[in-house]
């Protein structure tokens, strides 16, 4: 094969965010919002790459500076996976890439870790490595740590796997959750956040108070455990209640911001099950539950806070390729 199109879908975390990075479950979806990778052997020794999307546009170097020199971000984790991959089978062909994306990476449905995905997938294609999904996000997963330094790799798995997932981190257990859809609402904040920062925000928050924030994390993980029965029995009203007890948590974390609040409390004032923010807070998204009959409140009142509706559907195919 010299060719290979894939394509790996966005993620929405649903419960477990801050504590899934330490060793705790997690909730987290696939959303139908995909990258679309190709990758083409090349004659000559050199990596190619062209993703405008993250404004890479003409990007070449030589397959043995791989990793080497100034590297943009919007090249870092496609590249660094390449030489991980080139350097644990001993690869050495020239390759030419092209990606793009159905969303944008301001989102915060985790850009970096779905194209780094789709890069393993496809060299596992082109060179016929027959990668396991397991070792797909193995590799994605060390990619991921070799650049960002820490993460949980929920966003690795969701891409990976697809569907929804109970997920522990790392990749410690990676169950799918046997179900068709999640009557989701998702706005978006309007603010870019960054995780890596939040995360030591908060580590910094409650540096002299370890005891509450180990256990505001052992209750997030109580209540994870117990989202994960009820949305197996498709009991929404329960999983609302849960998602809104979830955001009174990462509120004390101090990762919500005024304007999700106000998204968060106007969906539940028109009447939603529940609502909370998803993924590391500090703007991205929020999500809210409610019954088909709520839904265009929901919308309206996400928008009269200053939130933009994101037209997503959960529960998405994981890494696939496309023909």
């Amino acid at each position: 094969m010299n060719k290979v199109t894939v394509s790996a879908p966005g993620k929405l975390m649903l419960f477990g965010e801050h504590a899934v990075v330490y060793n705790h479950p997690c909730l987290v979806t696939a959303v139908d919002q995909r990258i679309r990778l190709t990758s083409e052997a090349l004659e000559s020794p050199n990596f190619e790459l062209e993703a405008s999307d993250v404004n890479v546009t003409d990007y070449k170097k030589s397959i043995s500076d791989l990793g080497k020199g100034d590297i943009p971000k919007g090249a870092q984790f496609v590249e660094i996976a390449v030489k991980n991959i080139y350097k644990k089978f001993g690869l050495n062909k020239g390759l030419r890439i092209k990606t793009s994306s159905e969303f944008s990476s301001k989102f915060g449905f985790g850009s970096s870790s779905a194209s780094t995905v789709c890069m393993v997938k496809a060299l596992s294609e082109l060179f016929d490595l027959k990668l396991s999904n397991k070792e797909i996000f193995d590799l994605s997963y060390k990619t991921v740590l070799d650049i960002q330094g820490k993460g949980s790799g929920f966003d690795v798995a969701a891409a990976t796997y697809g569907g929804t997932l109970y997920f522990l981190t790392g990749g410690k257990k990676i169950e799918p959750l046997n179900i068709k859809d999640l009557p989701l609402v998702v706005g978006y904040s309007g603010i870019k956040a960054d995780s890596v920062t939040l995360i030591n925000n908060v580590k910094g928050k409650f540096a002299d108070n370890q005891e509450r924030l180990e256990e505001i994390y052992d209750v997030i993980e109580n209540i994870v455990e117990e989202a994960k029965v009820q949305i197996l029995a498709r009991n929404w009203k329960e999983v609302g209640k849960l998602m809104t007890e979830n955001q009174k948590l990462l509120s004390e974390l101090g990762v919500s911001i005024e304007k999700l609040d106000d998204m968060i409390g106007g969906a539940i004032k028109v009447g939603a099950y529940g609502a909370k923010l998803s993924g590391a807070g500090g703007g991205d998204c929020m999500i809210v539950l409610a019954q088909k009959d709520k839904t265009q409140a929901v919308k309206k009142a996400t928008e009269e806070a200053g939130g933009e509706v994101i037209d997503v559907s959960t529960n998405a195919e994981g890494v696939r390729i496309e023909k």
